[in-house]
């Protein structure tokens, strides 16, 4: 990523990623879904974890990511 910077700016914006498999699979899923509509990802940062608990049992995992990518 320091190639990028010296040779411009990078953008961050946070997304949710959300699944029913594990918090792994949550992350990849904000990049998956981000990369749709937001073009030349290039890094990304955990910031937490979160989870929905039904009857004792995690029925979704949560991640929150920063994703950085160049700006144009």
């Amino acid at each position: 990523m320091d190639e990028l910077i010296s040779q411009g700016a990078v953008k961050i914006i946070e997304v949710v990623g959300v699944s029913d498999k594990s918090f792994d699979d949550a992350v990849t899923q904000a990049v998956a879904k981000a990369s749709k509509t937001v073009e030349g990802i290039t890094g990304l940062e955990v910031l937490k974890y979160t989870a929905k608990v039904k009857d004792g049992s995690i029925i979704q995992y949560r991640a929150n990511v920063k994703l950085a990518f160049p700006v144009k």
